[in-house]
């Protein structure tokens, strides 16, 4: 693997880490924010998941400034967003400019869910490009560790320790963004531009070896497209629409959120009292960072698919164990089985979307697509979160993990069934297996 290309890679996954730890630092400071504020239920509620709304709103719409402004212009803004955001959070005065700079961060949190795949998928040779874009996912499992530990450390810092807690988050924020003048454009994006020969350059740096053929096959590509028309949703384009919509629905109704936001609640449930549930909250992180680094490594040898398959065969059984334990009202087992649930959710969903999504579309759509998949997986994941709870009352755990469960089946079935593996190809020749010309 080319070093320059390692280099990018790391530089583009510092948005992944930066999104985990934007996600998880709230959780330090959400007590002490509520009780400065004198916060309402609602206005407490909102403060925490205003921050999601962002996310949203910019997976939505982060592939328009990538298309726009290029891949890496996109980024540096994402990181001026999370650099702001963090001084604005710490020092707000009071709630609404808090409620603002959250706001803002979740933005950034959405756009690089975007982004930052996208650009790490269009400069990785076939050969390593999920190890690589897989980076994206391991350092948001590892931005979220970093948040919880750093938290912890800072918790009796002075009488506005969770400033601190938001505060430093500008640190990495910085880095990011002072790393990001060190990275070029996207090639592929270059090209799309017609700026031809700054692309060549580009690829001549990842693949000298081969850097005629690849101009030659991306930009063979890029005229396949032109002749069609340019909207995301025209039916030659159907087949990685529905990828990536199935993808992230089944991503999310997995309950992969409802058991990492409410990892003590869930606990509770089963009568294991707050020591239990503080011990969850640490081993799930833990396990989460383990396997998705088992998963980031392996991706490339074994492929998506395969990842997939033995992840959803894992997710099926824990599952339907835990829902069992709830119908019967034996506790015991709960603990490992959702340790282990993590895993195989890390193993599988959580090293393979953002490289799988990123892969599946052509260059003229590649931004958009991968916005649609964003989107899809963040409004599926607000629905997930905001309703748990009140399935988990009003039915019970029972029937709530034995839904997941059957999602997880379903799950199965369109990986046999539909998923194709695209470990090993080019994104040129994933377009010309996916599109319709």
């Amino acid at each position: 693997m080319q070093r320059k290309v390692l280099f990018w890679s790391l530089v583009t996954a510092l948005g992944g880490f930066l999104f985990g730890f934007d996600t998880a630092v709230i959780s330090g400071a959400e007590k002490a924010i509520q009780q400065l504020w004198h916060l309402s239920a609602f206005e407490h509620g909102f403060t925490i998941s205003i921050a999601l709304i962002g996310t949203v709103i910019g997976a939505i719409f982060g592939g328009i400034p990538s298309d726009r402004l290029g891949r890496r212009q996109t980024l540096r803004w994402i990181a001026v967003l999370y650099l702001v955001s963090a001084v604005g959070a710490a020092l707000a005065p009071a709630w609404v400019p808090f409620l603002v700079f959250r706001f803002l961060g979740g933005l950034g949190v959405g756009a690089s869910s975007v982004t930052a795949p996208l650009y790490i998928s269009e400069i990785s040779p076939a050969r390593s490009r999920g190890r690589l874009v897989g980076l994206f996912q391991f350092n948001i499992v590892f931005g979220i560790l970093v948040a919880y530990l750093s938290n912890y450390l800072l918790a009796n810092v002075g009488d506005h320790s969770w400033r601190l807690m938001l505060g430093v988050q500008a640190v990495p924020a910085i880095a990011f963004l002072l790393f990001l003048f060190r990275v070029p454009e996207s090639p592929r994006w270059l090209l799309l531009h017609g700026r031809i020969e700054e692309g060549r350059d580009v690829l001549r740096l990842i693949e000298p070896e081969t850097v005629d053929a690849d101009v030659a096959a991306i930009l063979t590509a890029q005229a396949h497209s032109a002749q069609q028309s340019g909207s995301l949703f025209d039916p030659q384009y159907r087949t990685p629409v529905l990828l990536a919509v199935a993808f992230a629905f089944f991503n999310q109704v997995s309950g992969i959120n409802a058991i990492i936001y409410y990892a003590p609640r869930i606990f509770e449930m089963t009568g294991l009292g707050q020591g239990a549930a503080l011990l969850s909250s640490a081993g799930i992180g833990l396990t989460n960072f383990i396997f998705t680094l088992l998963g980031v490594n392996l991706i490339d040898r074994f492929g998506r698919r395969t990842l997939m398959l033995v992840g959803s065969v894992g997710l099926i059984a824990t599952l339907g164990l835990v829902a069992r334990a709830f119908y019967t009202q034996q506790f015991g087992g709960v603990p490992v089985l959702l340790f282990t649930y993590i895993a195989f959710f890390a193993f599988s969903q959580g090293a393979v979307i953002w490289v799988f999504i990123s892969e599946i579309f052509p260059n003229a759509v590649r931004a958009r697509g991968q916005a649609l998949g964003s989107s899809t997986h963040w409004v599926m994941a607000t629905a997930i979160a905001f309703t748990f709870p009140y399935f988990a009352e009003r039915l019970g755990g029972g029937p709530t993990f034995a839904f997941f469960c059957a999602m997880m089946v379903l799950q199965l079935v369109f990986v046999l069934r539909f998923m194709p593996e695209t470990k090993g190809t080019s994104l040129e020749q994933a377009d010309r297996t996916l599109v319709i010309h």
